[in-house]
């Protein structure tokens, strides 16, 4: 009898154990309901830097109004500005209106002079933005930049000078987009001679473009060739490509050919990047899906092994109280129960580790299939040197080409794609011509900013035409769903 009682305690502190671990599961993430403003605004500021944008924006009403209601008004005008430069990708007037209700609050509560003329700079921004974009007047967007301005200029003492480079960047910006090209090119100066390090290449860029308003080519090359992009491959290409257009203009084609050489090798470089971050990518993904088999499987054999050892636990209980022969039976059968379990385990374990092997090898060979892609493009762009020409003849922010030159770009985008773009015509009969034109482009992987240089038309304008693509025409309602990805699965 005292063996017995001992198994039955030893038994009551098992059922305690499982007890114990059954309470711990994860908790789960807090919700949003119950965040105050500060919370909410630092979790909106960690989804916008993850490119989560509806998320991003959920948060960030959330603290509006949680600061609201609590008074925080310092919480409340970051968040405003915050919201407001979240819309300012597909609604500038929205963007603008929001951000006059951060100054409005922050006008109620001042804590910060360079949030302050932050606040003032942006709405300079968005209101020069939607003048634009509507054809009407600057003065208002003006006026905000010059409060901006003077704000920094009076408090550059205890601020430094980031805040006045940015200003006059901005300024020279409105009055480049007001055709006041001499004013635009003092306020740029202004700014490259007392622009921070981290603002300079952008100062420079604004300064280089007012110079070749005021036809100032060689003093516009010589700003190109001294900035200094340092890993940013973006602006590398951005500075080459200029320096091509540059050369066009004097009808110098030997450093035009080297300049757009040096462009399409930035832009061949980015396109390698993006192509090493998404296997670096899949990699950490097959990496992450092992790691969770490999922890589901342990889970399992825990699990198992726990609730085994309570049904042994059970079973010398019961022999305890008959008869030795019983125990080692009982004993005997369950060590075989275990041996075929864990084989059946191994091999499932086996023919997992099978099925990832196969799949990394499919993704290896499709990554062989897009380099090769890759080296095809890479010739039929320098074979279109006929096309880079026409460019350097067009006019400055608008190319045309030719009905059949797009054909025979669709022609040769098909060839390498399995017919994409004659599926896509077949599955989608409405599709306009510009809009095949603009998913070619796409495919192509030319950014928003060189296809708006293409058609003429500001980046906004691209992200529109591709918001619009995406959503009426192919019916994806994800807003966060990069375009390329959307293409890409059609």
């Amino acid at each position: 009898m005292p063996a017995v009682r001992h198994l039955l305690l030893l038994l009551a502190a098992t059922f305690f154990v499982a007890c114990q671990r059954g309470s711990e599961e994860p908790r789960s993430n807090t919700d949003i309901t119950d965040l105050d403003a500060p919370t909410a605004y630092a979790l909106a500021l960690e989804a916008c830097d993850a490119d989560s944008i509806q998320r991003a924006e959920l948060l960030l009403n959330h603290a509006i109004r949680e600061a609201t209601q609590a008074g925080d008004l310092h919480t409340l005008y970051l968040a405003q500005l915050q919201l407001a430069q979240s819309l300012a990708w597909g609604n500038t007037e929205a963007a603008l209106a929001m951000a006059r209700q951060a100054l409005a609050t922050y006008e109620r509560h001042p804590d910060s002079p360079r949030n302050h003329i932050i606040i003032l700079d942006y709405i300079g921004t968005y209101a020069s933005q939607l003048a634009y974009n509507t054809d009407t007047s600057f003065e208002q967007a003006l006026a905000y930049a010059l409060r901006a301005y003077d704000l920094a200029q009076e408090s550059s003492d205890s601020l430094g000078t980031e805040q006045v480079a940015q200003t006059l960047t901005t300024l020279a910006n409105i009055h480049w987009a007001m055709e006041h090209y001499s004013e635009a090119l003092r306020c740029a100066r202004r700014a490259v001679d007392c622009a921070p390090e981290n603002l300079l290449t952008s100062a420079q860029q604004v300064l280089a473009r007012c110079l070749v308003s005021c036809d100032s080519l060689e003093a516009a090359e010589r700003v190109y060739r001294s900035m200094q992009p340092g890993d940013d491959l973006r602006t590398a290409y951005v500075i080459q490509s200029s320096l091509a257009k540059l050369a066009l203009y004097r009808r110098d084609t030997e450093a035009a050919e080297e300049a757009i050489d040096s462009a399409f090798a930035g832009a061949e470089e980015l396109y390698y990047r993006a192509l090493r971050q998404k296997d670096e990518y899949y990699q950490n993904t097959l990496a992450q899906e092992v790691e969770q088999e490999r922890m589901a499987y342990h889970s399992r054999l825990q699990r198992r092994t726990f609730w085994g050892g309570i049904v042994l636990l059970l079973l010398l209980a019961a022999v305890a109280a008959y008869a030795a022969r019983q125990r080692l039976l009982a004993a005997r059968r369950q060590l075989a129960s275990e041996t075929l379990l864990r084989q059946q385990e191994q091999q499932m374990h086996q023919q997992d580790l099978r099925h990832h092997e196969q799949q990394t090898l499919l993704q290896q060979e499709q990554l062989r299939q897009r380099d090769g892609v890759i080296d095809f493009l890479k010739d039929f762009i320098v074979q279109r040197s006929a096309v880079i020409q026409k460019l350097g003849d067009s006019a400055e922010r608008h190319v045309t080409l030719s009905s059949r030159e797009w054909s025979e770009v669709e022609r040769t985008l098909d060839a390498i794609d399995a017919d994409r773009f004659t599926r896509l015509r077949q599955r989608f009969p409405d599709l306009r011509e510009e809009d095949i034109q603009l998913c070619i482009l796409t495919r192509l992987r030319l950014t928003n900013r060189a296809i708006g240089n293409i058609y003429g038309v500001s980046i906004s304008a691209v992200q529109h035409r591709k918001l619009r693509l995406k959503k009426e025409v192919f019916g994806e309602p994800d807003p966060d769903l990069p375009f390329e990805q959307v293409l890409d699965s059609l």
